[in-house]
């Protein structure tokens, strides 16, 4: 079943040096249950396209559907069913993680009871349970980023927006919420829709992964599929295949990954 469905999205924005296109047309379809990285260089348009989809830009072209409400006709439907957690998170650091939940659940339209019911079930869900009644500024980076998922998980969302859910977090943390999105997709269904700068971290994660460069898809597969195409083999390096993909020049062996 699809669960986002888009055609020709675009925006473009008026800057004082003229119309900058963000993103200039970008087709996506993405099914129930799965996880879906957004893959491209600074500046592809990425993290647009996520706003686009949850109603926190308007479009200035093309049509986009998400769990069968219409982007531009209904977007209160779209926000209904779908959670974001930006890259800048929203957590309030002076607010105790089940203040943060409850009051999260009640945006939600949460009766009291319910909402303090749900933020228990979150922290258990996220192993946050035991610091519900700790500060947020008092947590670690990893456990910060669950309590971000967790206020994009109140409503019990469809579709769960990530734009680059483990920047800055260590290889642990990053680990373990690599484990948490796939038990969000396994346990719940939720379909999973993520931006990342880390290529490891898509090969190891994603079902699917979509290039986007200069506003618009250039390349979408699985990673197999993608690094047999521009990489020569399924068991090829996913920078081969994305420096390949985006003509740019291949790194010298010894050098950094990709940042993309």
């Amino acid at each position: 079943m699809t669960v986002i469905s888009t055609s020709g999205l675009a925006r473009t924005f008026t800057t004082p040096s003229g119309p900058v296109e963000a993103v200039r047309c970008v087709d996506l379809t993405i099914r129930a249950g799965e996880i879906v990285a957004l893959l491209g260089p600074n500046g592809a348009g990425k993290t647009t396209t996520l706003r686009m989809l949850t109603t926190l830009l308007t479009p200035t072209g093309g049509a986009a559907t998400v769990a069968g409400h219409d982007l531009l006709a209904d977007p209160a439907a779209v926000r209904a069913v779908c959670g974001y957690v930006a890259q800048s998170g929203g957590v309030d650091p002076f607010l105790t993680v089940r203040e943060e939940l409850v009051t999260q659940g009640r945006l939600y339209r949460l009766g009291r009871a319910e909402a303090v019911e749900r933020a228990e079930e979150l922290a258990a869900a996220l192993g946050l349970d035991g610091l519900l009644d700790r500060k947020a500024v008092t947590l670690s980076g990893g456990r910060r980023r669950r309590l971000d998922i967790a206020m994009g998980l109140t409503h019990r969302p469809a579709v769960l927006f990530l734009d680059e859910p483990t920047t800055g977090l260590d290889p642990g943390s990053r680990a373990d919420l690599w484990d948490l999105v796939r038990g969000l997709r396994d346990r719940d269904g939720t379909t999973v829709v993520l931006t990342t700068h880390y290529l490891d971290e898509a090969d190891a994660l994603a079902d699917r992964l979509v290039i986007v460069d200069g506003g618009t898809v250039i390349a979408e597969g699985t990673p197999a599929e993608l690094k047999t195409r521009y990489a020569g083999s399924p068991d090829g390096s996913l920078q081969d295949a994305f420096l390949a993909a985006t003509g740019r020049p291949a790194a010298p062996a010894d050098s950094a990954p990709a940042a993309v």
